[in-house]
């Protein structure tokens, strides 16, 4: 979504503390959440428009997880501008911004964790141990501190929007999650907060990823075999650039529980990568029907 082009609206309420978001919350009604860390950009903007699609108000939260980032991550360098930010969802029509510090989100040692199970073991989870159960943990505390009617997440994430998903199911919680299509710059390439660490050189490497995703696609009539032999390609000759493609995975799975899919598959599917280009790692997919 391009940012809105009509003068700003006035800054959203922003709440800190349990106690500030309880007092915010009774007034809301129907509330759709945007769970983000910040950093905010088109990507999110159109997590923000389909919210408001599904609910008489939105709030967005901003907080940079640590719990989910490993001991070699980019915790301390992920990019963190709260007034960017609350500039961004005035332009959106947000109604409420949730900004707590990571004191309040994590007064202890978080003892009590939430399992992602074997699904969140795969991929993602395999590049990066605890990935999921640091994001399951935060997004369950967000729901209970929140209380939202609905929470939206973006299909870039697929396994993270397929573990919440999951969590929400088996753990019985009262919100109904809403996936929103991944957004592109106009060179192919998917939004990410991280894409700001690419160099010139770098982004162009990284743009085999979409392209990857789009030969994927266009053989998917030749099945499972065909569509990743198609992607795989575009992704060995990147390997080989001024700035190498260095591939993670590259995984054809089943959208609902992120196993791979057999041969004869028939069905829906996401063709999924993750690849570093420098130091930045990036994800996509695309969701395909065989």
């Amino acid at each position: 979504m391009n940012k809105s082009t009509t003068a700003p609206r006035s800054v959203p309420v922003v709440a800190r503390t349990p106690e500030e978001l309880t007092r915010l919350r009774a007034g809301l009604g129907r509330l759709a959440l945007v769970p983000t860390m910040g950093a905010l950009h088109d990507g999110h903007r159109r997590l923000i428009a389909t919210a408001r699609e599904h609910a008489d108000s939105v709030m967005v939260s901003v907080f940079v997880n640590p719990l989910q980032f490993g001991p070699n991550e980019d915790y301390d360098r992920y990019p963190r501008d709260l007034d960017a930010d609350l500039a961004a969802c005035a332009e959106e029509g947000v109604d409420a911004v949730f900004a707590p510090g990571v004191e309040m989100m994590y007064p202890g040692e978080q003892i009590v964790t939430v399992n992602s199970g074997q699904m969140g073991q795969v991929f993602e989870g395999e590049f990066r141990p605890g990935f999921f159960e640091g994001v399951l943990t935060v997004v369950g505390k967000l729901f209970n501190l929140v209380r939202p009617d609905i929470a939206v997440f973006g299909q870039k994430d697929a396994q993270q929007l397929a573990v919440v998903r999951r969590m929400v199911r088996d753990l019985c919680m009262p919100v109904t999650i809403v996936a929103s299509a991944t957004v592109r710059d106009q060179d192919g390439l998917a939004t990410s907060s991280r894409n700001a660490y690419l160099s010139a050189e770098e982004r162009e490497s990284a743009l085999a990823l979409s392209r990857a995703l789009l030969a994927g696609a266009d053989a998917s009539v030749t099945g499972p075999v065909g569509i990743l032999s198609a992607a795989r390609a575009v992704l060995d000759e990147a390997a080989v650039a001024e700035a190498p493609v260095v591939v993670d995975y590259l995984a054809l799975v089943d959208p609902q529980t992120f196993t791979e899919v057999p041969g004869d598959y028939r069905g829906d599917a996401v063709l999924a990568v993750a690849a570093r280009v420098g130091r930045t790692r990036l994800i996509d997919n695309v969701p395909l029907t065989l």
